[in-house]
């Protein structure tokens, strides 16, 4: 499972992501190779792309966010 934390919010396109599920808050890619660029609260910058139906969890968590979702959803 990956996991990162970001003080930003993420913004999902709405062509390629949908919001699936409230609690937890959970996207799901509509295509595959579908790309985030995340800015962890180091600065450090992560580039993921997942797959067509990959999920990704945004929970809000003291002034920031953290997000998971299955390593195996994800590209190399």
């Amino acid at each position: 499972m990956g996991l990162l934390y970001t003080k930003l919010y993420v913004d999902f396109e709405p062509e390629e992501w949908k919001q699936i599920s409230n609690t937890p808050i959970t996207f799901e890619s509509l295509k595959d190779n579908v790309h985030l660029e995340i800015m962890d609260t180091s600065q450090k910058s992560h580039h993921l792309k997942f797959k067509k139906g990959g999920k990704i969890n945004l929970f809000r968590v003291v002034g920031k966010f953290r997000l998971t979702w299955d390593n195996d959803e994800v590209l190399i």
